[in-house]
């Protein structure tokens, strides 16, 4: 039994089962909102409520803190489950659990900034994100530059884009250089509110409209010199301990993100299922005769054309087994097993790929209607394909893989 922090909301569950009791009424929550935010690019307040009122959104609080502990296998359950109902706010609470796991693994922001954190959280729903990606997307040190004020404190100048959540967000970690002559790089911790904040609402993409990745501009924002976190030399030697844990940080985002994917997956071929049960085939003469109670895939439906059911055999066999490669990998990382951690890459170029083109074949078999935006398949395959902007490039993930695989090739040939 965890001892509940004064920071945390007594109405938020403190146990990882109570969250879970409370998961099915928000995924039907956030499916019914879903297309009103979608075709309006609005944000999903309610939904983003209703993760915080579930206790979903502080899932992964440390028990230290009154939090439930969650694991990542605990994580993937759930953000499966929330990609179902509406990926956009998915992404937005995978960006805040990511931050609350971090920092229950090993304490990185400062315990009286991670405090006020605790206090938004109580109030109400605090979405976090870390803001890396800046405009042309370069290499080598963020254009997003610190300098130091006369009082010590850190002045901070540039701009963030693909900011999830944006608009909302109660905190931002944000990924910027000194303008030392030695520059050391880290994260700033900056209030959502802070003065010098400036939110370009550029965010027009093709799915997840309403997780308003728009743009985030820093022009003066002060940064307490507590607020800067893991300051090291730019391009300097890191030990094999931050290593570790950078890769330990890189396998939850993947597969925490991987999660969402095939809970949109599985919502396309949910849909896709009533689609054939309910259509009938153009050339009725192929079905025979029904007598009797009608179960699913029975009587004058496209469900009951072999073609289809194999169609769907493939897709459930696809996804079966990209959803046992995360929840598999999620166990092993939770156990601290090096080999699930060094995985989770591959898997979520894996699982990328299968859910795409399960989305894509579900589309494929429903025909016009599926195009349509009558119908929610169209929007999940926006989602699907805009998803990938939170991944890194398939050649990218690739070129790592080729490499280990070499220098193990290399090892056994000597």
């Amino acid at each position: 039994m965890t001892t509940r922090s004064a920071d945390l909301p007594t109405d938020v569950p403190s146990t990882v089962a109570e969250a879970l009791a409370r998961l099915p009424r928000v995924v039907d929550l956030l499916a019914a909102r879903a297309e009103e935010h979608d075709r309006d690019a609005t944000f999903p307040y309610q939904g983003v409520e209703a993760l915080h009122e579930a206790g979903l959104l502080t899932l992964t609080l440390a028990p230290r803190y009154g939090g439930p502990g969650g694991t990542l296998a605990d994580t993937v359950r759930v953000l499966g489950q929330l990609g179902r109902g509406d990926a956009s706010v998915a992404v937005l609470a995978a960006f805040t659990l990511l931050q609350h796991a971090e920092q229950a693994r090993a304490p990185r922001w400062p315990a009286p900034v991670y405090r006020k954190l605790l206090a938004e959280s109580r109030r109400g729903p605090a979405l976090v994100d870390t803001l890396r990606t800046e405009p042309g997307g370069g290499l080598g040190l963020p254009a997003t530059v610190a300098r130091r004020a006369a009082d010590g404190s850190w002045v901070l100048h540039g701009r963030k884009t693909y900011c999830a959540g944006s608009e909302a967000l109660a905190w931002m970690a944000v990924w910027a250089r000194t303008d030392e002559p030695a520059p050391r790089t880290g994260l700033f911790l900056v209030r959502g509110d802070a003065e010098g904040i400036e939110i370009d609402p550029v965010w027009d993409q093709l799915g997840l409209r309403a997780s308003a990745g728009h743009d985030v501009l820093f022009d003066g924002v002060r940064v307490p010199v507590e607020a800067a976190v893991g300051l090291a030399e730019a391009g300097g030697p890191r030990s094999e301990a931050v290593l570790a844990a950078e890769r330990l940080d890189l396998a939850w985002r993947d597969l925490a993100l991987s999660a969402v994917l095939l809970g949109v997956a599985r919502a396309a071929q949910g849909w896709l299922v009533r689609f054939l049960d309910r259509k009938p085939p153009a050339n009725l003469t192929e079905l025979p005769p029904v007598s009797g109670p009608r179960r699913p895939g029975e009587g004058h439906s496209l469900a009951n054309l072999p073609r289809y059911r194999t169609a769907l055999g493939e897709m459930e066999s696809s996804l079966i087994a990209a959803e046992e490669l995360v929840s598999g990998l999620a166990a092993g990382v939770d156990r601290g097993e090096p080999t699930a951690v060094n995985r989770a890459a591959a898997a979520q170029l894996t699982v990328n790929r299968t859910a795409t083109t399960a989305v894509q074949q579900a589309v494929a078999l429903a025909g016009n209607p599926g195009l349509s935006r009558r119908h929610p398949l169209e929007r999940h395959l926006r989602d699907i394909l805009s998803g990938r902007v939170y991944f890194p490039a398939e050649e990218v993930v690739l070129d790592a893989l080729g490499c280990v695989a070499l220098e193990r090739g290399t090892r056994r040939a000597h």
